[in-house]
């Protein structure tokens, strides 16, 4: 069981690199103008011919069988943890910028600690040293992420450049915008497009949390984790595909370039198919809190392998925000541990002997003068 743990939290610090490379690899090759839209098309129907085949050949004997009620949570993660989760960024991206776009993300282990804990799946007891260090972690945690965003300071690596930034991000706002015509009609009301950014991008991260916090006790009555992330990117890829499908109007812009078709591969092979399958399983043994909480990590990732192969500098900012990150990490995992090696709490029932209110053998509970008195009226009658 340590073993699996371990292993565990191995894969969800991979899953964290992966999700780092995957963003300098978009910053690079996305900058052309692809319709993001279509990006995810791709990536997910990539994903999933990946998924289907593997889960269906390696879990066919230990697969339970379909229920309507598991089919509807099925719909339901791929609806949150596929769909709204990718299509809502997209959408609160185009209409902000991509630095508050980073700095929103860290909300999503928070989303998914009150979601876990209002479930019952997580628990938490205020009142001792461990529940305190989970909430504290966990606020160090996201404290340290909010501040690889928000706070550069000097470059400890490499020669800042101010322009760099602006250089290498992915070019939003040059994107098409895919439900322009949607949201005009929030727009009509009084609100802005930065606002609506603003929603766009909480109801990603709630989404991304709702995805984590519900597929926790979906996978202790459904253990075939792969199926579980298979099922729920065949419906995520249903609904994009259709979505896709009603809000494209030139043929062309489902054309790729190379670089195009690297990122997608790239994204759907790693990024979709093996990040989402170890989240998955990770989820089964750590929990939903502690799978959420390695999000923040993805900052500091990023910026690691931007120095290797972007060669951008690192800042003052990262590297506290990344100790702040590690430290949180290790108080949460330390909990988790001293919650798996506590003794098991045994509650002793006390039984006592309650007499019967009608006794089957009323003769037998008598003395002997009682039985005698008894016998002696029924002769009588």
């Amino acid at each position: 069981m340590e073993r699996e743990v371990l292993r565990a939290h191995g894969a969800m610090a991979l899953v964290q690199l992966f999700n780092g490379g995957y963003h300098v690899i978009t910053k690079v090759a996305l900058n052309v103008g692809v319709n993001q839209l279509v990006f995810c098309v791709f990536r997910d129907l990539l994903a999933l011919s990946i998924l289907a085949p593997i889960a269906y050949f390696r879990e066919k004997r230990t697969r339970l069988p379909m229920t309507r009620r598991l089919l509807m949570s099925f719909f339901f993660l791929g609806l949150t943890g596929i769909f709204g989760n990718q299509l809502l960024f997209l959408l609160g991206l185009s209409y902000t910028n991509p630095t508050y776009a980073a700095a929103i993300q860290p909300s999503i282990p928070v989303f998914t600690f009150l979601l876990a804990v209002m479930m019952g799946t997580e628990r938490v007891n205020l009142l001792t040293t461990e529940g305190q260090a989970k909430v504290g972690g966990t606020f160090i945690c996201v404290s340290g992420a909010i501040l690889m965003v928000l706070f550069r300071g000097p470059a400890l690596f490499g020669y800042g450049n101010e322009d760099f930034v602006g250089e290498n991000e992915v070019r939003v706002r040059g994107q098409p915008e895919p439900v322009g015509w949607l949201l005009s009609n929030f727009i009509d009301i009084g609100l802005d497009q930065w606002h609506l950014g603003v929603l766009c991008l909480i109801g990603n991260c709630m989404c991304m949390a709702a995805f984590i916090a519900i597929q926790a006790p979906i996978l202790r009555k459904y253990p075939s984790s792969l199926s579980v992330t298979a099922y729920s990117y065949f419906f995520g890829a249903v609904l994009m595909v259709i979505t896709a499908f009603f809000l494209t109007n030139d043929s062309t812009e489902w054309s790729l370039t190379q670089s195009e078709l690297f990122a997608v591969i790239y994204a759907g092979i790693i990024a979709s198919a093996v990040n989402y399958g170890l989240i998955t399983w990770s989820n089964k043994i750590l929990g939903p809190a502690l799978v959420a909480l390695y999000n923040p990590l993805q900052p500091a990732a990023s910026a690691f392998l931007s120095k290797i192969f972007l060669g951008s500098p690192i800042y003052l900012g990262s590297v506290l925000g990344g100790c702040l990150i590690i430290a949180g990490l290790y108080m949460v995992t330390w909990v988790s541990y001293r919650e798996r090696q506590a003794p098991p709490v045994i509650t002793t029932h006390v039984t006592r002997e309650v007499e019967p209110l009608i006794n089957k053998d009323a003769a037998v509970s008598k003395t002997p003068f009682q039985r005698a008195h008894v016998f002696a009226t029924k002769s009588n009658d």
